[in-house]
């Protein structure tokens, strides 16, 4: 059991590196990718993963490119069009889909909700 939990926290370690330190966009075929750097075959991968978390690996990728969209987000360096590019998204509608799947709200609506919680720096002092 211990090799088994050894290799998941492997799995989500892989995972969280590609998906929120990589510079990159991530346009690689992510089951040959970890089949290679874990020495498994990537239906072992998946099977061990859903049969202990309880959820895909798939399902853990896109909750964690939703986080990172979020920060990407927040950040405003990236127009949504950029972000759909870096995190390998096909379309901005795709990207939009998934986000408002996972999160309830669109990239948009997230957007002006974060937008409304900061007051401008000019405001800060009248409080």
């Amino acid at each position: 059991d211990d090799k088994r939990a050894m290799l998941i926290e492997k799995i989500k370690n892989v995972i969280i590196d590609m998906v929120h330190h990589s510079e990159e966009a991530i346009k690689i075929n992510f089951s040959d990718f970890l089949s290679e750097k874990l020495n498994h075959d990537y239906t072992y991968l998946a099977n061990l993963f859903s049969e202990v978390q309880g959820t895909t690996i798939e399902q853990f990728i896109i909750v964690h490119k939703i986080e990172r969209i979020k920060e990407l987000i927040i950040y405003g360096e990236l127009n949504i069009t950029e972000i759909a590019w870096k995190m390998n998204y096909s379309s901005v509608a795709h990207l939009s889909n998934q986000f408002k799947k996972v999160t309830g709200l669109s990239p948009s609506h997230f957007k002006q909700m974060k937008d409304k919680r900061r007051s401008p720096i000019e405001e800060i002092g009248n409080l």
